[in-house]
């Protein structure tokens, strides 16, 4: 019988119990994400410590070990995998930090406000290094093939996301699509190899594909509007980064297409200013709007269609992990 989680509980309780079928897998990949990030240099060893803290939830590892799991026996492979993944997502949340000029991330001093910008970058670029290192371990054309894909990808769509700051005329499907690369690949990444090492058929692949694809564009929504309405003392990472880096996110897409013109002309004159307030002179406007609601319901959609991918996948205890973890993507606070 499957455990009920209570949303009461704390985050990392409720994930503590949807990891229960990988336990013993995602405790090798904790040892092989200390082993390749000790150095025998003692400040890159605390860098690199440091940035390892920041990952926090392990959901990617968890993707690549649960959808393996689902199809059966994990191979010596999948942890390998998994540590890799976690590395690149590492990678990428010390880089966003400098992009974003976050100070906070996990309750931690992000690395650079701790220390700067350059340690950072280049921390950053070391952990994407010692993922190649690792994946290199694995000879394994398929895999390399898939990392190599979904690191372009995210790359891509950070770019796009750059390149869109203040276009507040971005229409919702060019948001979606830049979110399906920039978070979305890596977690469709992680369930491809997962269920792939696992000896799934090709159409089991891209069933765990989807899920994932759908599962990472539900994540960076619910992102979207925590960044709006959360509370940095709960989500432990600075907020009101997106509207500071003038990013169009969908609560804003929405709220700006339901304006009328004046409102409209109201809204990006407060977007176009220089002040730090933009946050709370928005927030009467998110209020009196259904911009909030409309995200979260596109989220639920997205997570909607990750769990009916699940159809095809046989019943057991990691299948309902992958459902729980669809469904606590949506309802997480942090």
């Amino acid at each position: 019988m499957s455990q009920v989680v209570s949303h009461a509980e704390p985050a990392q309780q409720k994930l503590r119990l949807m990891y229960a079928p990988i336990r013993e897998e995602l405790a090798q990949v904790e040892l092989l994400l200390g082993k390749e990030l000790s150095s025998e240099f003692a400040f890159i060893d605390q860098l690199a410590r440091h940035g390892l803290l920041l990952g926090g939830k392990r959901l990617r590892p968890a993707l690549v070990l649960l959808s393996g799991r689902a199809c059966g026996p994990l191979s010596a492979e999948h942890p390998v995998v998994a540590a890799v993944v976690e590395l690149i997502h590492t990678a990428t949340l010390v880089h966003d930090d400098v992009l974003d000029e976050a100070t906070v991330r996990r309750h931690l001093a992000t690395v650079n406000a701790r220390w700067d910008n350059e340690t950072s970058v280049l921390l950053g670029d070391y952990m994407f290094a010692r993922a190649i290192c690792l994946a290199s371990d694995l000879e394994n054309t398929y895999v390399h093939r898939v990392l190599g894909e979904a690191s372009r990808r995210m790359c891509e769509g950070e770019l796009r996301q750059v390149g869109s700051r203040g276009q507040y005329d971005l229409s919702e499907a060019d948001y979606l699509s830049i979110v399906a690369a920039k978070t979305a690949a890596l977690c469709a990444c992680c369930c491809r190899l997962g269920s792939h090492l696992g000896g799934a058929t090709p159409e089991l692949v891209e069933a765990f594909a989807q899920y994932g694809h759908h599962l990472g564009i539900a994540f960076q929504i619910v992102d979207d509007v925590l960044d709006l309405r959360g509370t940095e003392a709960v989500t432990g990472k600075s907020l009101g980064t997106d509207l500071m880096k003038r990013k169009p996110t969908l609560p804003l897409i929405r709220l700006l297409s339901e304006a009328s013109p004046e409102d409209r002309s109201e809204l990006l004159a407060v977007l176009g200013s220089s002040d730090d307030h933009r946050l709370e002179r928005l927030k009467p406007w998110f209020l009196r709007s259904d911009a909030v609601g409309y995200a979260q319901q596109q989220a639920i959609v997205h997570v909607s269609r990750a769990k009916a991918q699940l159809d095809l996948v046989p019943p057991g205890p990691a299948r309902e992990s992958l459902r729980q973890l669809a469904d606590f993507v949506v309802t997480r606070q942090e």
